[in-house]
């Protein structure tokens, strides 16, 4: 549940900052005060899953997600996500575009992370991430510019809201009380 509120926290940072012009102002409240809901149901539901797992904790200790394949995927993912950032601004890329690419990073690193976690669910959020920071890129390119924080921030940080929404909610409907909540 710790991945999943991580990822409903940057999924709601995205829409929150990235919902601006060419929308209309009642679309962008709209889409922020959404993203901040979805955040916070998430929230709550790892506040239901910690208080299922304290029992549980004492009892069977499971291994870490956050072992070396971890560290060397995010090592790799802030090598190129601030990078790439530097090299978008040294070749005078609109700053617009930076969101693209950072939306291809950390989807390219959801990606790399499923075999490591031995989860390939987190590959297709990381995937669609990796194809809308790729349109992103594509649209700063050719004069879509203006809409570029909405297709690569916005709608990536609905793919991360909705992810961790759908799959927290599965989680905790199918845990038994007692069972520890895993997603």
């Amino acid at each position: 549940m710790s991945g999943l509120l991580v990822g409903a926290v940057f999924g709601a940072v995205f829409v929150v900052v990235n919902a601006q012009e060419p929308l209309g102002g009642p679309v962008v409240t709209v889409l922020r005060v959404l993203a901040c809901l979805a955040a916070a149901s998430v929230v709550a539901m790892w506040f239901v899953a910690v208080r299922r797992e304290r029992p549980a904790r004492e009892q069977a200790p499971r291994p870490s997600m956050f072992g070396k394949g971890y560290l060397a995927v995010v090592a790799a993912e802030v090598v190129l996500l601030f990078g790439g950032l530097r090299v978008l601004a040294a070749l005078g890329v609109p700053a617009q575009a930076n969101v693209a690419w950072v939306a291809f990073v950390v989807g390219v690193h959801f990606v790399a992370l499923a075999p490591v976690w031995k989860d390939w669910a987190i590959a297709v959020p990381g995937a669609v991430l990796t194809v809308l920071g790729v349109a992103g890129l594509v649209m700063a390119a050719t004069g879509g510019l203006a809409w570029v924080p909405f297709v690569s921030g916005v709608l990536s940080g609905a793919v991360l809201l909705a992810g961790s929404v759908t799959f927290g909610w599965k989680a905790i409907r199918s845990a038994p009380a007692g069972v520890p909540v895993r997603a």
